[in-house]
C-alpha cells in the first residue's frame, strides 16, 4: 500500500482549504482535509464514497449495509476477457460461475447463495452508470446431454456482461444486501452490481492520452489422467488364447477396431494390422502396436489474445470529457475458434450553468466470430471426440478431413461413424456470430433551490444479433446437413426521474428522495432452418432441403415504479436510511399486479459515540438493515397464449396452464454487522451476519396429461439462506519504499427448505435435471443445490453389495441424495509488495466441499480411458472380481466372490445412471492471479515526454491443487441457456494464461 501526495510539505502545514489527494492500492480515491502531518506509519483513515442504488453516492461510514468496491486497477491487473472474472476470490459472498464454454465465456453473479427455486431468479443485476442491465442469455435450444439424439448443442455466444470493456470501467460497488439494492425493485432482489464507468473528471483542466495494450497467451490448466498402456479393444482373444487387435477382419481374427473402449492388448512392441490413412483402410502389412500420447493434447494449440485500448480524457471547472476506442482479438486455443471485439466510449458531463448539468453516457460494442465452440456431450463437439479418441489412434489420421475423391461428401472418421472427425468439428462445423450491443442514457440534473434538486435520467439497452450454424454432409447427425440463422433483438428502457432534498440543521443532516421509474422490454428471437443442403457446403437457407421458420411470439414487459429514501444522520455517529418502493408489473394479474416493499438501515459509529478512537483503535461500526423485496415472473403465464409451429402458418397449443391469481414473491432479509479498525488502521475486518426468507416461490409443477398441459405455475414454497462473511486488510509493513498490502475474505451461506407446494404431498419438487441422471430435488428440510440420482447399494457395516448372479452392483430402486452442488465456504486472499517502482502481486482463493457429477469420467472410464482403469489389467483372462459382498437368502452377507470381465466391471460400477460413482468433491486452491509491474521513474519518463509508463508481466489460473478428476472443479455445463453447476457435461478445458502489458499516460 503507498500514498501519493499532491501537496508539498509546506502546503500540509496550512488551514484546511489544501486537499490531500490519496490513493490505496486502487481500492479507495477520495479527497480529504489536510490538517496536520501524516505519521509515516499510519494509514490514514478514510470514509470511502461509495455509489448505492440508483447511482446515489454515499460515505461508507452512514451506510447500514456492506458495500464493497472494487477500482479499475484491480480489474485491469490481469486482463480478462470478461471483466466479472476478476471478481473472483476477491468479495466475500461472490461467486462468478460460468460453462467453461468457450473463449466468450458467459457468467453470471451470484451474491449469498441462491433464494429462489427459480434458477433465472438467484442473480445481482448488473447495472451501468445507473441503468441496470439484461445478462440473460438466449440458448440454441438445445439441452447438454445429446448424444443419438440427432440433435445439435448448446453454444456459448456469450451474454451482457462480456460486453463491458474493463479499460473503460472506473469502479464497482458491490451491494450484497437485498437491502442495499431494494430500490431496484425485483430485478435487485439477489443484489446488484453497480458498474462506473470512466468520465475523465479527475484530469482538472488537463489532457490526457491512456494507452493500454497487451498480449496473452493461453494453455490448459489441467488434464484428465489419461492411460497410454493399453489401446483398443474388448479383451478379445485370437486362435491361440492371446489378446489381439485387428483394424478389420484379417489373418489374425475378427474386426476389434471398431470399438470406442481401450479394453484391448497391452503395448510391448508387438505388432497388428492397424488403420492406414494412406490406403484408408486396413494397413496391407502388421504395423507396431504403439500409443500416441498426445492425440489428445495435441489437437490444442496456444490461444492468444491481443487488447489495443486509447483514450482521451479532459476536464476542467464545467465540462470533462472521455473517450475510448478498444480493439480484442481472440484466438483461442481449439483450432479455428475465437472472436474479435471492437468498443467505443464516449461520456460528457457539462455544467450549462450554476443550475443545469447534463452528462451523456454512450457504449457501443460489437462482436464477431466466424466459429465458437459447441459445448456439451454430442457427437458435434470435441469434448465428444476427446472422450472417445483411443490411446494407438494417431491425430494425424484424421487431418485429411474429407476422404479423396469426396470433399464436402464423405469425411475421415474410420473407427465409428457416430465420432465426428476432430477436424470436421473445427473447421467445418462452425457456429458464428455478428452482435451489435449499445447501452448509453442522458440525464439531466436540475437545482431548483440551494437544498432541492432533480434528476431526469433516460437509459437504453440495444442488443441486435445474428447466429449462425453450419453442419456440413456426413456428420453423425446430419447426414445430408443443415444451416440455421437466429436473428436475436433486445430492447430495454429505463426512465428515471428522481427528486432530492437536502438540508442540516443543528447535530442532524437529513436527506429525501423520492422518484419513479418507467422499464420497458421487448425481446425477440427469430429461427430459420434449412434442414438437409441441396449442394453440399453451400450454406444459405435457399439451398435447404426443407426450410423451417420460427417466428417468437412477443415477449414483452413493463414494469413501473415509485420509490422514496430518506437519510438521518446525528453529529455524523448515527445513522437511519429508510426506502420504499411499490412495482406494477404486468407480468401479473391486476388484482395481484401492486406491491410494495420497505427497507430500514441503521449504522452507529461506536468509536465516536464513546470516544474510543486513539492510535491503537481507531474505528468501530455497528450496523443492522432489514428490508422485504418483491419479485414478479416472467411474461405470459397469466392467460392462454398458442406457441408458433414449426409447420408456416400453424400454432402449438401451449403446455403450461396459466394462473391468474399469480402473487409476487416476496424476499425478507434481514443483516447485521461491524466494521473494524486498529493499530493506526494497520488492521481493519468486516464481520456480516444475514438471514433471507423467500416466500411465495413462483415455481412450475407437473400436471395431469388428461388437462392437456404438462405443468402449471403457481405460489409456494419457503426458502431461507443463511451466512457469515469477514474480510480483513492488513498492512504489516509500510515504510517509504516497501509496503505489504493484505487483503482476505471468507464466506459461507446455509440454505434450508421450509415448505413447499402442499400438492406434492412430501414428494420431491424437480427443479431441473441434467442428462438424465442428475436430479435437483426440492425436500422440505433439505437445500437448493441439492443433487440426488441412483447409486451403490450397501451392507449395514458399509460394503458395497454385488449380485451373486452376475457379478455386477445390485441396483437400488430409489435415487437418493449424492451431495450438494454447493461449497460448505469460500475464502480468497491477495497480498500486493510495492518496493520502489516495483508491485507484485498475487491471489488465490478457494472453496470447501461442494460435488460434481462428471458425465466425462463416467464415459472415460467405462472405456478404459483413463489411468485409475488400469487396476486388475494384468489379471488372468482379465477378470477382476468387485471388493464387496453379496446378500445370502437368509439377509446375511458374504464376500463376494464372482469374476467377471474388467470391461464388464468398469462399465457398470461407473455405469452413467451411477451418479455416486461419478460424482467427486470440487474442493480446490488456485492462484487466480499474479502480476509484477515496473512503473518508470519520472527521469525516465520526462526525457521520453510522457507522464507515465508502466510494464507488467501478468497470469491468470496458474497452478490449482483439487482432487476433481476432469478439467475444472468448477463445473457447470450450458444446459440451452441456463448455466448449472454441480455438473460436467462434455466440459472444454480452462485456460492457464500469462501475458504481458504496456500502459503509457500522455
Amino acid at each position: 500500500m503507498s500514498f501519493y501526495f499532491c501537496a508539498n510539505k509546506k502546503d500540509m502545514r496550512k488551514a484546511t482549504q489544501k486537499v490531500l489527494i490519496l490513493s490505496l492500492t486502487g481500492l479507495i480515491s477520495v479527497e480529504v482535509a489536510a490538517q496536520q502531518r501524516v505519521k509515516k506509519d499510519t494509514i490514514k483513515n478514510i470514509d470511502e464514497v461509495v455509489v448505492t442504488a440508483l447511482g446515489i453516492k454515499r460515505h461508507d461510514k452512514s451506510l447500514g449495509y456492506v458495500a464493497e468496491t472494487i477500482k479499475s486497477e484491480e480489474l485491469l491487473r490481469t486482463q480478462n476477457n470478461n471483466w466479472s472474472q476478476a471478481l473472483e476470490g476477491k468479495v466475500a459472498g461472490l461467486k462468478i460461475q460460468t460453462a467453461g464454454a468457450g473463449p466468450l465465456g458467459s457468467s453470471i453473479i451470484k451474491l449469498r447463495g441462491d433464494i429462489s427455486m427459480n434458477p433465472d431468479q438467484n442473480n445481482a443485476l448488473i447495472v451501468v452508470d445507473g441503468i441496470p442491465l439484461n445478462n440473460n442469455t438466449t440458448g440454441t435450444g438445445f439441452s447438454a446431454y445429446g448424444a443419438g439424439s440427432k440433435a445439435d448443442l448448446p453454444i456459448d455466444y456469450g451474454n451482457g456482461i462480456n460486453t463491458i470493456n474493463p479499460d473503460d470501467i472506473e469502479s464497482i460497488t458491490v451491494l450484497k444486501g437485498a437491502t442495499a439494492s431494494a430500490l431496484y425493485g425485483s430485478r435487485g432482489a439477489g443484489g446488484a452490481i453497480m458498474i462506473t464507468t470512466k468520465s475523465g473528471k479527475s484530469r482538472k483542466g488537463k489532457v490526457q492520452v491512456t494507452l493500454n495494450s497487451y498480449s496473452s497467451y493461453d494453455t490448459v490448466l489441467k488434464w484428465p489422467d489419461y492411460q497410454y498402456e493399453y489401446g483398443q479393444g474388448t479383451l478379445q482373444k485370437d486362435a491361440k488364447g492371446n489378446f489381439y487387435y485387428s483394424y478389420g477382419a484379417s489373418a489374425d481374427g475378427v474386426n476389434t477396431g471398431s470399438t470406442s473402449s481401450a479394453f484391448g492388448p497391452k503395448f510391448a512392441g508387438q505388432s497388428y494390422f492397424q488403420y492406414d490413412p494412406g490406403v484408408e483402410g486396413q494397413s496391407l502389412q502388421r504395423q507396431l502396436w504403439r500409443p500416441y500420447k498426445d492425440n489428445i493434447k495435441g489437437f490444442w494449440e496456444t490461444g492468444a489474445t491481443f487488447s489495443n485500448n486509447i483514450a482521451l480524457e479532459a476536464s476542467n471547472e464545467n465540462t470533462s470529457f472521455r473517450s475510448s476506442l478498444t480493439y480484442l482479438k481472440n484466438e483461442w486455443m481449439m483450432p479455428n475458434t475465437g472472436f474479435n471485439r471492437f468498443t467505443a466510449a464516449f461520456s460528457l458531463d457539462h455544467k450549462l450553468n450554476e443550475k443545469l448539468k447534463v452528462g451523456i453516457k454512450f457504449n457501443y460494442s460489437k462482436t464477431k466470430s466466424d466459429n465458437l465452440p459447441a459445448t456439451g456431450y454430442s457427437n458435434q463437439s470435441i469434448s465428444y471426440f476427446m472422450i472417445f479418441q483411443n490411446p494407438n489412434v494417431d491425430l494425424s489420421w484424421y487431418r485429411p478431413v474429407w476422404k479423396a475423391g469426396k470433399d464436402q461428401v464423405e469425411q475421415i472418421h474410420p473407427f465409428s461413424s457416430f465420432i465426428d472427425n476432430p477436424y470436421l468439428i473445427a473447421y467445418e462445423m462452425l457456429n458464428g456470430v455478428d452482435k451489435n450491443f449499445i447501452t448509453g442514457n442522458v440525464n439531466l440534473n436540475y437545482k431548483i433551490t440551494k437544498n432541492f434538486e432533480v434528476m431526469v435520467r433516460s437509459g437504453m439497452e440495444l442488443t441486435n444479433e445474428l447466429r449462425t450454424q453450419k453442419r456440413p454432409w456426413n456428420s453423425a447427425n446430419y447426414l445430408q446437413g443443415m444451416y440455421r440463422e437466429q436473428y436475436v433483438k433486445l430492447m430495454d428502457m429505463n426512465n428515471d426521474v428522481l427528486f432530492t432534498y437536502k438540508t442540516k440543521f443543528n447535530d442532524f443532516d437529513f436527506s429525501a428522495s423520492a422518484g419513479g421509474n418507467i422499464r420497458y422490454m421487448e425481446y425477440v428471437m427469430n429461427d430459420y432452418i434449412a434442414e438437409g443442403l441441396l449442394k453440399p457446403g453451400v450454406y444459405t437457407l435457399p439451398n435447404g432441403i426443407s426450410n423451417i421458420s420460427k417466428f417468437a411470439r412477443p415477449n414483452d414487459k413493463q414494469v413501473n415504479s415509485a420509490y422514496a429514501l430518506a437519510t438521518l444522520g446525528y453529529q455524523n455517529k448515527i445513522f437511519l436510511d429508510l426506502t420504499s418502493r411499490n412495482d406494477w408489473s404486468s407480468t401479473l394479474p391486476e388484482q395481484n399486479r401492486s406491491y410494495f416493499y420497505p427497507s430500514a438501515a441503521t449504522s452507529f459509529i461506536l468509536s465516536d459515540i464513546f470516544k474510543l478512537t486513539s492510535d491503537r483503535f481507531n474505528f468501530w461500526k455497528l450496523r443492522a438493515s432489514w428490508s422485504r423485496v418483491g419479485n414478479d415472473s416472467d411474461p405470459y403465464q397469466l392467460i392462454k397464449y398458442y406457441n408458433n409451429s414449426d409447420f408456416q402458418g400453424s400454432v402449438e397449443s401451449p403446455s403450461l396452464y396459466p394462473n391468474p391469481n399469480l402473487r409476487p414473491n416476496m424476499i425478507t432479509s434481514i443483516e447485521a454487522g461491524m466494521d473494524f479498525s486498529i493499530l493506526k488502521n494497520r488492521l481493519s475486518y468486516t464481520l456480516t451476519a444475514y438471514q433471507n426468507n423467500s416466500k411465495d416461490q413462483i415455481v412450475r409443477i407437473p400436471t395431469l396429461w388428461e388437462t392437456g398441459f404438462s405443468s402449471k405455475v403457481i405460489n409456494a414454497g419457503e426458502v431461507r439462506n443463511r451466512g457469515l462473511e469477514v474480510t480483513l486488510n492488513a498492512f504489516p509493513v509500510k515504510n517509504k519504499n516497501f509496503s505489504w498490502a493484505v487483503n482476505a475474505n471468507w464466506s459461507m451461506n446455509r440454505n434450508k427448505i421450509l415448505s413447499l407446494p402442499e400438492e406434492f404431498n412430501g414428494e420431491p419438487y424437480t427443479m431441473g435435471s441434467v442428462g438424465g441422471v442428475v436430479y435437483f430435488n426440492a425436500y422440505v428440510g433439505g437445500s437448493l443445490g441439492d443433487m440426488y440420482g441412483y447409486g451403490l447399494m450397501y451392507s449395514p457395516d458399509g460394503q458395497v453389495i454385488y449380485n451373486a448372479t452376475d457379478g455386477l452392483t445390485a441396483k437400488p430402486t430409489q435415487m437418493k441424495r449424492i451431495g450438494n452442488a454447493y461449497p460448505e465456504w469460500r475464502a480468497g486472499i491477495q497480498n500486493e509488495f510495492r518496493y520502489k517502482g516495483f508491485t507484485v502481486s498475487f491471489s488465490f482463493d478457494g472453496q470447501y466441499k461442494g460435488m460434481a457429477y462428471s458425465q466425462s469420467h463416467h464415459k472415460m472410464t467405462e472405456q478404459g480411458k483413463l489411468e485409475h482403469t488400469l487396476a486388475g489389467r494384468e489379471n488372468p483372462n482379465g477378470m477382476i472380481i468387485g471388493a464387496g459382498v453379496v446378500q445370502n437368502a437368509d439377509g446375511s452377507y458374504s464376500p463376494n466372490t464372482k469374476a467377471i470381465l474388467l470391461s464388464t466391471y468398469y462399465g457398470d460400477y461407473y455405469r452413467r445412471a451411477n451418479v455416486e460413482t461419478n460424482t467427486f468433491d470440487t474442493s480446490f486452491i488456485k492462484l487466480r492471479d499474479a502480476r509484477i509491474s515496473y512503473s518508470f521513474p519520472r527521469s525516465v519518463t520526462e526525457q521520453l515526454k510522457i507522464t507515465d509508463l508502466t510494464l507488467a508481466l501478468f497470469g491468470r489460473n496458474l497452478w490449482m491443487w483439487t482432487k476433481f478428476p476432469l478439467f475444472d472443479p468448477e463445473a457447470a455445463t450450458l444446459n440451452d441457456n441456463q448455466i448449472t453447476p454441480g455438473v460436467e457435461m462434455g466440459q472444454l478445458p480452462t485456460a492457464r494464461t500469462v501475458g504481458i502489458q504496456l500502459n503509457v499516460k500522455f
